[in-house]
């Protein structure tokens, strides 16, 4: 087989600062190599607030199981090392012009997306044993400042591929099917910013 080499590239969405990636990578004979992060390339287009990757997490999720959404104090770089994913972003920042705006991405490896700080972030895995892939800018800690949404809200019209039974906690936590809705997080920030 020859080499084939796809290069870096960058797409914005629809969420400010949420950027969708396709990594470099290079096929040839004994398989692939994928480029998962670069500095010299990927500072040309993160933030310039993202200057060092602070931990690096690797789930291994079962079929048709949810983790999220979660938007930490933490910009994100995700992708999956196996399998595949159905991503989905929720825009929870207050400030942010594309607030409540949902975003979507097919990933698999290969296809990464920036995560920016207040962005909710979260997935189903498509395939068994789906390895999810996150780097963090900031390192978690229990009690970290975010908001957490429910996958199950219905107002965010987000169409699983797998349906989703929220009493099976082999599929979804409590914690996330118990989560605020979209529209209760944005009320209780306002009415924090307003007092």
């Amino acid at each position: 087989m020859s080499l084939h080499i796809d290069k870096l590239s960058v797409t914005d969405s629809k969420i400010e600062g949420l950027q969708i990636i396709n990594a470099k990578m290079v096929t040839e004979g004994r398989g692939t190599v994928r480029e998962l992060y670069r500095q010299s390339s990927y500072s040309s287009f993160l933030p310039n607030t993202v200057s060092a990757w602070s931990q690096v997490n690797l789930t291994r999720t079962q079929r048709g199981a949810v983790r999220g959404l979660h938007g930490e104090t933490m910009s994100k770089l995700v992708t999956v090392a196996y399998g595949s994913a159905f991503g989905v972003y929720v825009d929870t920042r207050v400030n942010s012009k594309t607030i409540g705006a949902v975003v979507t991405v097919k990933l698999t490896p290969g296809v990464q997306v920036f995560v920016p700080q207040g962005v909710c972030n979260g997935f189903q895995a498509l395939d068994e044993n789906t390895e999810y892939l996150y780097f963090f800018d900031n390192e978690w800690a229990p009690g970290m400042s975010g908001v957490a949404l429910t996958p199950l809200d219905a107002e965010l019209g987000i169409e699983w591929p797998i349906s989703i039974d929220p009493n099976n906690r082999e599929q979804i936590s409590e914690k996330d099917s118990k989560a605020p809705s979209l529209s209760e997080v944005l009320a209780l920030q306002s009415s924090k910013k307003n007092s």
